[in-house]
């Protein structure tokens, strides 16, 4: 019998899943989002092979040469390839973006799983928490702890995940507030389940579809801080290549040398806008509430 039980509960799954991709797949700019997001990925892992330089390489015979068949995307004012550096920052963009949503995604799901199954006083802390840290202009906040440490990519992944868990939090504990009363979390707490095992096997596996989309479009504010911090020169560090570095080269020659802030820019956009599209996409997949379109 509980093999059986096992089979059907298999079948139901992908059942479940194949109306999730059959209601995505309909929607024409998710899936444009879910090519960009895919194009951008493969182009980060396969950036020693598709750079045509050397990202670093300084050729003072080349500086600030413009867009041609040699260069593509013309040259910095070190003689650097522009499309090589754009490659690149591409790795770093992503990598940063993965990590410091990892840290967010792990910080906002525990919270908020916590505040939500087990309410009053404990649910009061950490809403109290949230709200004050959502009064901080998150910007300035990062801003201020980047001055204090000293700027590197790790510690951009750190401060941009540490300060981004409130509206996880928000969402999961919105979640557990229902979740905690249904039948079958009933039924587990009668049956002996632990705590810890009504959170993290009953309640939180159908927690997560927002925290999915949230994760997707918080990748995207996750690049959009780090080209901010990296222009500003309080992110990723030279000689290391990044959208925000190149556009900060490019508005120190914003005259002479327009490259320098179009491709990059035309990178953050469409990178940001990939991510958009596929969240959107994905929220409305998930969403049985949504009518399909």
């Amino acid at each position: 019998m509980r093999g059986s039980s096992d089979t059907t509960t298999k079948e139901a799954l992908l059942t479940y899943r194949l109306m999730i991709w059959h209601r995505f797949k309909r929607k024409r700019s998710a899936v444009l989002g879910g090519v960009i997001v895919g194009a951008v990925f493969l182009l980060s892992v396969l950036a020693p092979l598709l750079s045509p330089y050397d990202p670093n390489k300084i050729e003072i015979q080349k500086i600030l040469e413009p867009p041609s068949i040699h260069h593509l995307f013309g040259t910095d004012p070190l003689g650097r390839d522009v499309l090589s550096r754009v490659i690149w920052g591409a790795r770093i963009s992503l990598l940063v973006g993965f990590i410091a949503v990892g840290i967010a995604m792990v910080i906002g799901v525990f919270v908020g799983a916590v505040a939500g199954f087990y309410g009053g006083g404990i649910d009061a802390f950490f809403m109290r928490l949230v709200d004050i840290m959502l009064s901080i202009p998150t910007f300035f906040l990062i801003l201020a702890v980047i001055a204090i440490l000293e700027p590197s990519i790790w510690n951009i992944m750190i401060v941009i995940g540490v300060t981004g868990w409130m509206g996880v939090a928000r969402l999961v504990r919105g979640q557990f507030l229902t979740l905690r009363e249904t039948d079958y979390v009933t039924a587990a707490r009668a049956a002996g389940s632990t705590n810890r095992r009504l959170i993290f096997r009953h309640a939180l596996p159908n927690a997560l579809s927002p925290v999915y989309v949230s994760a997707i479009l918080g990748m995207a504010g996750a690049i959009l801080t780090e080209s901010g911090l990296s222009f500003l020169g309080l992110g990723v560090q030279p000689p290391n290549p990044s959208w925000g570095g190149i556009l900060t080269a490019g508005k120190d020659n914003i005259e002479t040398a327009w490259w320098l802030s179009v491709f990059p820019g035309l990178a953050i956009f469409i990178t940001v806008l990939g991510y958009n599209l596929l969240g959107e996409g994905l929220r409305d997949a998930l969403d049985p509430r949504l009518k399909e379109n």
